[in-house]
């Protein structure tokens, strides 16, 4: 976690505490180690971007040095050290404010500035010229002025790429009305619509190559100034409230008022505004300011939708995505638009929204001035910890509240340590939706899980104290984790789409996230050591048992084998309060919880016919839990395959995510089991078994975004089958993923309420074997 700036000393800091609700710390967090900086200055908000090195914790694993011990002390100590240094990584911070706080918050900046590397500051919009002078004095930096329009683009194609559920359509009589839209792999070409004071239409084919070819002067600006005039209100916010109140059918000539009950011969419906503002020409009355700001609003609309529509058509695109001011989340515009597009395209061009649609010009600017250090060559991840989220957007709200509503106040981006790619197996990667049940739609589902984490939540925090016996302030660190994660399942409560599709992998990846932030590396280290060292002291029994066993049954055991270590995931409270409470709850104990055949989901006797033909070229098994689950489920299963042939690539996680085993550990495993068993041993030596890591650090698994290593190996050595295990791996996420290649998903069902969902009961068993149709 990022060390915070200081609290706001002296006036700067006093102003901003009494403007703005969130303390100045909270908001420009990990100032003091920001590097490079760039401003996006609009007419009523300004957006800063900075760049900065994030100091945190992690725990890293090693073999111990065993020269000069027998084999007796060996067994008595851990199978490796668990040691916590610092390790520092990159870290974009984005912040939206109203300009009336802009000087406040350069003070601010400028009291608590220290490593800052640059002495330019890259700025666009409007606002980059009125305000170059205040900035250059305030921060001492050179203001360097950005294309807006390429500012936007390199923006929107940043957070396209990198944030899988950025696009969304608005439909406004769906609770929630936010529909996202899964990231095609290929996000060209498409259609930015930028509604500003005008509305200016740019086709964008690749990275670089963009160009305008449309737009109107009918835009932000004629809703703003010609509202101003017709209601004598000079806020935009103002505007639109009294547009959400307002009545468009008392001003607007619509078609059943000049053909009557004859607009259905024509094949037109009698709502459709024939004349804008028609009715004022020949009423004798005075109109309200909501009917007038409601008609405007659709003139506006309407008129943008059509000439988007055209656009769109003309050059073949499918994708339109709308931004600008006079978007900014508000739903009464985002709902006239979708109405327009859809109207005009007979349905077949969908309006897209962007969660972070205010940012991109912010984005763009930062980009722009760091290309030397090329950002788009990683990949970047947000980080739910530090980001506000999407706010409901109710018309119903009054201006005042509407300010903070559906905008986002704060957005931060990690940078990952590699490039995430699809899995090349995947059979159609734009189609490919990585979560089982969208909790967004499902409300019943959704009250259920995050009842369930909240439930949970003391667990994680007395796990996360103990993981760290030597620290002072471990109590209050977990404290402050706890505090922070309840906050995000109470906006999730509220406003489910905060971050996007909410998912099973949303809230555990917030988890992990906010665990983070406190420096909590891997609450569950210790705990994977201690089970990775009993379950070693296993391997060769359990080795030699299924060796004595008929090749049939051998199949079945190694089945049972893995289901059974799955069991072992502290993850499912079912599950933890066994091995808190039974601490010789082990192997064959799991075996005994397990289902009986016929199992819930269960395509095993297709699987053993496969077997009784040629093996498989190669096999990429995503692992799960540490301990009994990887050593005596997985890696017998592993010694089967490459027995019968098969290469075998085992992908962990990056990092640590509950009890799951990390890269890093794995590799520390394989060795010891390779000390044990000749045929792990000279399967390494050969690298017919290959250790890799996925990229993530999530108890679920999105092969939309896996380590571009694993990817480029898949490909290489030809893997035509695809085992995953483990319920966030199989069932909360991939349930019903489609493969270009067989494949296993196996797990063994932990939580009752889920079981019962599938028609199952507590430990009920998941065995799906898959072919591909041809």
């Amino acid at each position: 976690m990022a060390e915070r700036g200081a609290s706001g000393g002296g006036s700067s800091g006093d102003s901003l505490d009494k403007s703005i609700t969130l303390p100045p710390d909270e908001i420009f967090r990990n100032l003091e180690n920001a590097k490079r900086f760039a401003i996006d200055i609009g007419g009523s908000l300004t957006k800063l971007a900075y760049y900065s090195t994030v100091q945190h914790k992690v725990a890293r694993v090693r073999s111990f040095d065993h020269s000069g011990k027998d084999t007796e002390e060996q067994d008595h100590e851990p199978p490796y050290e668990i040691s916590v240094q610092e390790e520092i990584t990159a870290r974009l911070h984005f912040i939206k404010f109203e300009n009336t706080y802009i000087e406040a918050c350069l003070d601010f900046i400028k009291d608590h500035l220290v490593n800052t590397e640059t002495k330019v500051i890259q700025a666009t919009g409007g606002g980059a010229y009125k305000f170059k002078d205040l900035i250059e004095e305030k921060l001492q930096l050179k203001v360097d002025k950005e294309d807006v329009m390429t500012c936007l683009i390199k923006g929107c194609n940043f957070v396209l790429k990198n944030i899988p559920h950025e696009a969304f359509m608005y439909q406004k009589d769906s609770d929630p009305e936010f529909r996202f839209q899964t990231n095609h792999p290929s996000i060209f070409p498409y259609l930015l619509v930028n509604i500003g004071s005008g509305v200016s239409i740019v086709k964008v084919e690749t990275e670089d190559r963009f160009e305008w070819i449309g737009g109107s002067s009918i835009g932000g600006g004629t809703f703003w100034g010609l509202g101003a005039l017709l209601t004598k209100t000079k806020k935009f916010d103002e505007l639109l409230h009294l547009a959400s109140k307002g009545q468009h059918t008392n001003v607007d000539m619509l078609v059943q008022d000049i053909y009557g009950g004859a607009h259905q011969t024509l094949g037109l419906s009698g709502n459709l505004i024939a004349s804008s503002f028609g009715k004022s020409a020949t009423a004798d009355k005075e109109f309200s300011k909501e009917d007038m700001a409601k008609s405007l609003l659709h003139m506006i609309s309407n008129d943008v939708g059509q000439l988007a529509c055209l656009y769109a058509k003309i050059h073949s695109l499918d994708r339109v995505y709308f931004g600008g001011f006079f978007i900014r989340g508000h739903p009464v515009t985002m709902r006239t638009i979708t109405y327009s597009i859809n109207f005009f395209s007979k349905g077949e061009v969908q309006a897209l929204f962007l969660r972070h649609e205010g940012y991109l010009g912010a984005i763009g600017a930062f980009l722009k001035g760091a290309e030397q250090d090329n950002p788009n060559q990683y990949s970047w991840g947000e980080n739910y910890a530090g980001s506000s989220g999407l706010r409901s957007g109710s018309p119903e709200l009054c201006p005042a509240q509407r300010a903070r509503s559906g905008t986002f106040d704060l957005l931060e981006m990690d940078r990952l340590e590699r490039p995430l790619v699809n899995l090349p197996l995947l059979q159609d990667p734009s189609s490919y939706v990585p979560d089982t049940v969208d909790l967004t739609d499902d409300a019943l589902a959704r009250k259920y899980w995050l009842t369930c984490f909240e439930e949970a939540l003391d667990g994680v925090v007395k796990r996360a104290i103990a993981s760290q016996p030597d620290s002072v302030d471990a109590a209050e660190r977990a404290e402050k984790f706890r505090q922070k994660y309840w906050n995000k399942l109470q906006t999730l409560r509220h406003q489910p789409f905060a971050y996007g599709t909410l998912t099973v992998r949303s809230l555990l990846d917030t988890r992990e996230h906010c665990l983070n932030e406190f420096n909590f590396p891997d609450p569950y280290s210790k705990v994977k050591q201690k089970e990775n060292g009993i379950a070693l002291k296993c391997f060769q029994r359990v080795i030699c048992n299924l060796d004595t066993l008929g090749w049939e049954d051998r199949q079945l055991a190694l089945v049972k084998g893995l289901l059974a270590g799955n069991v072992f995931d502290w993850g499912a409270k079912a599950v933890s309060d066994v091995l808190e409470s039974n601490p010789q709850f082990g192997f064959e104990e799991a075996k005994k919880k397990l289902q009986e055949r016929p199992w819930l989901v269960d395509s095993y006797n297709e699987w053993l016919q496969r077997l009784k033909g040629p093996p498989h070229k190669c096999a990429l098994i995503f692992a799960d839990n540490s301990g009994v689950d990887v050593i005596l489920g997985v890696f017998p299963f592993v010694r089967e395959l490459l027995l019968r042939g098969t290469e075998v690539i085992l992908a962990c996680n990056s990092g640590p995510a509950l009890n799951d085993v990390t890269h890093s550990e794995s590799l520390i495993v394989a060795e010891r089991i390779a000390g044990m068993d000749p045929i792990i041993h000279s399967a390494l030596q050969e690298e017919r078994l290959l250790l890799v890591q996925t990229g993530s650090s999530s108890p679920c698994l999105d092969l939309s975004r896996l380590d571009k290593g694993l990817a480029m190996l898949v490909r290489e050595r030809g893997a035509d089958l695809v085992v995953i295990e483990g319920m966030g791996r199989a069932v909360h996420t991939n349930y019903y993923a489609a493969l270009r290649c067989e494949s296993l998903k196996l797990a063994v069902l932990k939580n009752a309420w889920l079981a019962e969902r599938l028609g199952g009961r507590l430990f009920s068993v998941i065995f799906k074997y898959e072919v591909p149709a041809e």
